[in-house]
């Protein structure tokens, strides 16, 4: 019974069926890890697929698919399954491959069908030696066989060799899979559990790691990164594990010297380089070389690529702008560089300004919508009216914005948002901004808010109104002027009133911006009503806002502006930025005036004993599929009885469209040799 289950059980691992079943699970999981970007941090798949999906996908491993448990699993299964079927076909395959079939009965071979008789002139002695002749001339390998009868039976072959095509391309799949797992978690996780090593979180400094969170340098399998700045060295790769990272050391130590970067026309990098300084640790020896990309470099084992390039510690002197109504937060001057914590302290509240990135060029599309901060879609109309921040262009328009910075501001709780700022104004629409993003979440995109430049090109102005605009002590004197301005003939009830509206706008802007606006139409207007209410509205918020703006230029000594059709557009543009700044969570805001930049690379460092099986893998998969589909074998059968009947007949592995000329060409040839006398005709056509 047991000898019988273990029969069973190596007929179904070895079976074709079995494979297959096995190849189309894995087709299927590598489609899903082609979808699912692999290799993210989890806080993206979150946003992504939502609070109720995430954990559903994450059990089942689709973040990082090609290394969970079941995947391995049913990869060594194929392995196994394909072993065993390269077990179990050699034997028959081997003597299928070797024997020539020269006991086949003359009932067989009239069952060809490629077959056809005539009587042959000659002794069958003679026969033999002419067809044997033949044989070898038409490159077949052949062996004859006497019959009891006094007959003989040629047997021939050719193109023994597409057998083989079986051999290599099964041999060629167990390769790649053995490669694949080499290559993969597999060994680490391996190492892991019997070295009690454990992943541990990112954010932290490569000092503080724990030893359980460091490999040694005996590891023969992993792919990590490594980060070197300008003039600085590494020798220690991080490695991404799921949620966690692990350290490996390196037997070198890998120091950049320069880093070079080309750009196109249009700011996007066309090459980057580093020129690196390998120095053995064993050794002591040093090697220069200048890593490109597509043009990797080996050493001891490890084989380093061009990966990416990061900021490598620019410095960044920035100014700190106040978007709060404190008048004591006054504009400061910050210095630090990329990597640096800073506290900052606005008004009474303690702030950590932590720099996180620095880029010198920014290319961006401008033919796709940018995303600008949450509006309620239900203000579509007042924000058409008004004029809105958002981008609608639809056309691809890619341009270089210049240099950014990201940086994340940290309250006291340890709550913090991320911030993308760009130095350079851009232009849209005919006019000129300053462009900050924000987000709450990384993982999430970026919100953009477009702060407007005046006539000279500066943020300042629009500053200035903020400071006067949104400071509910100074609506009432925004508002009288506004009414003295608006209504100079008019009683003191009906200024009165219109005082109280627009105080009133100013209030339900200057706490929710055009949303607060919107509600409130929405909720206490009736709809019949709703779009004149909002003509109104959109009146008063603009004669505020110019009113704030006189204000802050008498402040400052200077004349009055003019109304005209470019006021009117940084008008519209300063009331949108107005009403997106509620949405920023930030009391400050920082525009960079200055930098130094200091680059840095970003290696990919692999140590890959699979990747040598994985070649000679493909490898043998085109050389067993070329022969598969492009070796041919044929069997040449020819008997000669003692009488002269003659029968020839033809076997082929794959019936193709010449077959019956090959057989054709065969039969008239062996019959003009035996049988020159004859004028019996070939049949036209075979069964």
């Amino acid at each position: 019974m047991q000898r019988g289950t273990l029969r069973d059980l190596f007929e179904l691992l070895s079976s074709m069926r079995f494979a297959i079943s096995l190849l189309t699970v894995l087709g299927i999981a590598s489609i899903i890890g082609t979808v699912i970007q692999q290799g993210q941090p989890y806080n993206a798949y979150l946003n992504q697929f939502g609070p109720f999906w995430f954990p559903m996908l994450e059990r089942t491993g689709l973040y990082n698919l090609y290394n969970t448990s079941w995947f391995v699993v049913i990869l060594a299964f194929l392995v196994l399954s394909t072993s065993l079927c390269i077990i179990r076909q050699t034997t028959p395959m081997l003597r299928e491959i070797r024997g020539y079939r020269e006991h086949a009965r003359e009932a067989s071979l009239r069952q060809f069908a490629h077959q056809h008789g005539f009587r042959a002139g000659i002794a069958p002695a003679d026969a033999q030696a002419r067809v044997l002749t033949y044989m070898r001339d038409s490159g077949f390998s052949a062996r004859s066989n006497a019959r009891a009868d006094g007959g003989v039976l040629i047997a021939a072959k050719q193109g023994s060799a597409s057998r083989s095509g079986y051999f290599l391309a099964h041999g060629a799949i167990v390769l790649i899979c053995v490669g694949g797992l080499l290559d993969g978690d597999l060994p680490l996780r391996v190492r892991m559990a019997l070295g009690g090593k454990a992943s541990t979180t990112a954010g932290q400094l490569i000092v503080e790691m724990p030893e359980s969170s460091r490999m040694g340098e005996d590891n023969w399998s992993f792919r990590g990164n490594l980060f070197i700045p300008e003039g600085r060295s590494n020798r220690t790769a991080v490695l991404r594990l799921g949620d966690g990272i692990l350290l490996q050391p390196l037997p070198f130590s890998v120091a950049l010297t320069k880093f070079h970067i080309e750009h196109y026309d249009n700011g996007s990098p066309s090459r980057f380089a580093s020129d690196i300084v390998i120095t053995d640790d064993a050794s002591g020896e040093t090697l220069s070389h200048t890593l490109e990309v597509n043009r990797p470099l080996t050493h001891r084992g490890v084989t380093l690529y061009q990966s990416g390039f990061e900021d490598g510690g620019s410095m960044l002197r920035l100014t700190a702008r106040s978007l709060s109504a404190d008048a004591a937060l006054a504009t400061t001057q910050v210095e630090g560089a990329v990597g640096d914590s800073l506290a900052i302290e606005a008004g009474k509240h303690p702030y950590k300004l932590e720099l996180t990135d620095f880029r010198a060029f920014n290319v961006e599309d401008f033919g796709s919508p940018t995303q600008e901060a949450e509006t309620s879609a239900g203000l579509a109309q007042l924000q058409r009216q008004l004029g809105s921040g958002a981008i609608s262009a639809s056309s691809r328009d890619l341009r270089n914005l210049g240099p950014s910075f990201g940086y994340k501001l940290r309250d006291a709780a340890g709550q913090a948002r991320e911030f993308h700022n760009y130095m350079m104004p851009v232009e849209q629409r005919g006019a000129w901004f300053i462009i900050s993003g924000m987000r709450e979440e990384a993982g999430t995109d970026f919100r953009y808010i477009r702060f407007p430049l005046d006539d000279d090109g500066r943020i300042d102005t629009w500053f200035d109104i903020h400071k006067i605009f949104m400071d509910p002590r100074r609506h009432a004197q925004i508002a009288a002027r506004f009414a003295q301005r608006s209504l100079p003939g008019a009683d003191s009830a009906t200024r009165e009133r219109f005082v109280a509206t627009a105080l009133h706008t100013a209030s339900l802007f200057a706490e929710r911006g055009y949303e607060g606006v919107g509600r409130f139409i929405e909720s206490t207007i009736p709809a019949a009503e709703q779009e004149r209410a909002m003509d109104v509205f959109s009146k008063v918020l603009q004669g505020m806002v110019w009113e704030a703006w006189l204000l802050a230029r008498e402040q400052a000594g200077l004349a009055e502006p003019v109304m005209d059709d470019k006021h009117a557009l940084f008008l519209g543009n300063t009331l949108a930025a107005l009403s997106d700044s509620r949405f920023y969570g930030a009391p400050l805001y920082f525009q960079l005036t200055d930098y130094t930049l200091r680059q840095a690379t970003v290696l990919q460092v692999t140590r890959s004993p699979g990747k040598p099986l994985v070649y000679l893998g493909s490898l043998l998969m085109v050389l067993g599929i070329f022969a598969m589909l492009y070796i041919r074998e044929r069997r040449l059968f020819v008997l000669v009885k003692p009488d002269g009947d003659t029968l020839v007949a033809l076997s082929t592995n794959r019936r193709t469209m010449d077959v019956d000329d090959i057989f054709r060409h065969h039969a008239e040839s062996l019959r003009a040799r035996l049988a020159p006398a004859s004028t019996d005709p070939l049949p036209e056509h075979t069964p």
